[in-house]
């Protein structure tokens, strides 16, 4: 099930269920908005100060949980990530957003929000948050396009580890330190029979390894209908090196199947991070170009 898609006029609430933000850092983003038609209302906690939360856990859960029962609200945007909404996602009561369903915008620390969201039937955008919007235009009109309802294809560049094939499935999946969190909890996701995306940032290398080993001895790879991999940026790794790629990982991990496997994929943590409709039925079609489309 998907939430209705937006109009002019429509409400949009700004919310930072993790880190903390100041309100420079997202006029750009909240001018943009404005200029697509939409009015933009704040959470009552939105530029509060935590430690490095944007308020206590009580606060912003109190924020997301205002906009999740506010029918007038149409879709939920996160300023910022970084880390703090598995310290909420428990304390949230979603029976209002079942009545009056919106979309739920942000990428990273949001795949605790989106794979939640996933086990309730319903789909949600994997985007740019508004920090990121002056990074690259052409991701950010990709929410513009999406939310309003326009049909969405992308096509992504040649990747010398890519296994070709056409596969098709609903789309889910986000940050994979956060599906490695969320592991065995009630958010963690069922992948079989749908396609798989994955990014990351900042991450040593073995960690990476440890993490797609989770999700091989879970089941979580055995079954895919597809595997797209989008953004590992800024990898770390020891003095004695790992020895392989973040992507390299990766395609040792699904080495036994046979699905179609994409890298490169521009969206995650990356300047060119373009909208994903996690809970959406997506085409995926691997051959010199990949194409995933909606």
């Amino acid at each position: 099930m998907k939430p209705e898609f937006l109009k002019k006029g429509d409400t949009i609430g700004v919310v930072a269920p993790a880190r903390k933000i100041a309100a420079a850092e997202i006029q750009l983003a909240v001018d943009t908005l404005k200029s697509w038609g939409l009015n933009v209302i704040f959470g009552s906690h939105l530029f509060r100060s935590y430690h490095q939360f944007s308020g206590t856990d009580e606060e912003r859960a109190q924020d997301l949980q205002r906009m999740l029962d506010d029918p007038a609200v149409k879709a939920i945007i996160s300023a910022r990530g970084g880390y703090g909404t598995l310290r909420i996602i428990d304390r949230l009561d979603f029976t209002g957003f079942m009545r009056n369903p919106k979309w739920i915008i942000g990428y990273s620390d949001l795949t605790v929000l989106h794979a939640h969201l996933h086990n309730l039937g319903w789909s949600s955008l994997h985007a740019p948050m508004l920090i990121d919007f002056f990074k690259n235009a052409e991701a950010t009109d990709s929410i513009r396009r999406f939310l309003f309802g326009e049909k969405i294809s992308y096509q992504a560049a040649s990747h010398p580890l890519n296994r070709k094939g056409k596969a098709e499935g609903i789309l889910t999946g986000g940050n994979l330190s956060l599906l490695y969190a969320i592991a065995g909890s009630r958010s963690d996701i069922d992948t079989k029979g749908k396609i798989l995306f994955l990014e990351d940032l900042d991450e040593y290398l073995y960690h990476i390894d440890r993490m797609m080993m989770n999700l091989e001895r879970s089941g979580k790879l055995a079954h895919l209908a597809g595997l797209v991999v989008g953004s590992m940026t800024a990898m770390k790794d020891n003095l004695i090196p790992f020895g392989k790629s973040a992507e390299e990982i990766i395609a040792q991990a699904v080495s036994k199947y046979d699905y179609p496997v994409c890298y490169g994929f521009p969206a995650g943590h990356a300047e060119k991070n373009l909208a994903l409709p996690f809970g959406e039925r997506a085409k995926l079609d691997i051959a010199d170009l990949a194409a995933l489309s909606f």
